[in-house]
């Protein structure tokens, strides 16, 4: 007897209409009400995109202008024969020789090295430290637990702008600065990180970790061998803000390694700017573009990996 075979080509019409699954289905379209409001929601979310987009985009875009063309725009002849100054969004010409001339004056190279060896050290403390911290809130749960959570969460109302002055002043006093232990170390006790940590670890079952203590295992022994495993959703979420955060951070980083070899690309763009003799508005701009491009290039390499654990933290967590 022979089996009748299953029907594998896609529908026609694309992903929207051959979706089968999800809040809104292709049936659902068929009503006027209902397409009204995905209309709606598409060009919600359309419009999103360009103003995320648009200043990204205008920034790329003003570094390949001059500096006329820039504040008057460019000159072209008017229905009246008289020449006229008219805005435009795309520059004249996409020649290269602002941004290398721009490179040249600012030598971002060492910033780079010292932003990425910030970021990098911002990332291991905020995933350790951060983790045994709701690790310990979460499943050990020590006397006094419940002190220690409130706390953490109640600090979440104090301006973080209130504890620079002290926190600078005993750096001072421990030798702390021009080094990157104190911006690691920061990062390392974030209240935001442990509550979104915690919240993630209350939901895994505790048949493993009673499991994993039947096998032996220590309480570091099961952070390290079931919880870290288990939580790279959340630590792919905890790694955006981390990496985001520590590249674009100024303060604390200008306050600890400025006029040092140490400084990061934030600080190098604030020298930049104020003691750079001449410097210009475009050249200002060209150097923002250097220094916002890493992260970018970053999150376009390794975006499938970060939007699927994403998505598996919204499906386990």
């Amino acid at each position: 007897m022979i089996g009748k075979t299953r029907n594998t080509r896609k529908p026609r019409g694309g992903r929207v209409s051959g979706k089968t699954d999800g809040l809104i289905r292709q049936y659902d379209l068929r009503k006027p009400p209902v397409a009204a409001a995905y209309a709606v929601m598409m060009a919600v979310a359309l419009l999103a995109i360009v103003v995320s987009v648009a200043p990204l985009v205008w920034t790329i875009l003003g570094g390949f202008k001059t500096m006329q063309e820039f504040t008057r725009g460019i000159k072209t002849v008017g229905p009246d024969g008289k020449n006229k100054w008219v805005m435009a969004f795309l520059p004249a010409s996409f020649s290269m020789e602002g941004y290398i001339e721009t490179w040249r004056q600012t030598k971002f190279t060492r910033n780079y090295l010292n932003s990425l060896y910030s970021v990098m050290g911002s990332c291991v403390s905020a995933l350790l430290f951060n983790g045994l911290m709701a690790y310990g809130l979460s499943r050990l749960k020590p006397r006094g637990w419940k002190v220690a959570d409130a706390l953490v969460t109640g600090s979440l109302l104090l301006p973080g702008m209130i504890n620079i002055v002290p926190l600078f002043i005993n750096l001072t006093r421990l030798g702390l600065t021009r080094s990157f232990v104190p911006l690691w170390l920061g990062v390392g006790a974030s209240a935001f990180t442990v509550i979104l940590f915690k919240n993630f670890y209350d939901a895994m079952p505790g048949s493993l970790f009673e499991a994993a203590r039947l096998d032996g295992c220590s309480n570091l022994q099961m952070f390290f061998r079931i919880v870290a495993p288990l939580s790279m959703p959340i630590n792919m979420v905890v790694l955006i803000f981390t990496v985001n955060g520590a590249w674009s951070d100024f303060l604390l980083p200008y306050l600890l390694l400025n006029n040092s070899r140490r400084a990061t690309v934030m600080v190098r763009l604030f020298e930049f700017r104020v003691a750079t003799a001449g410097v210009t508005a475009i050249e200002v701009l060209r150097a923002t573009v250097f220094s916002i491009l890493p992260p970018i290039v970053l999150f376009i390499v390794f975006q499938r990996q970060i939007t699927s654990n994403v998505m598996a933290s919204g499906l386990k967590g």
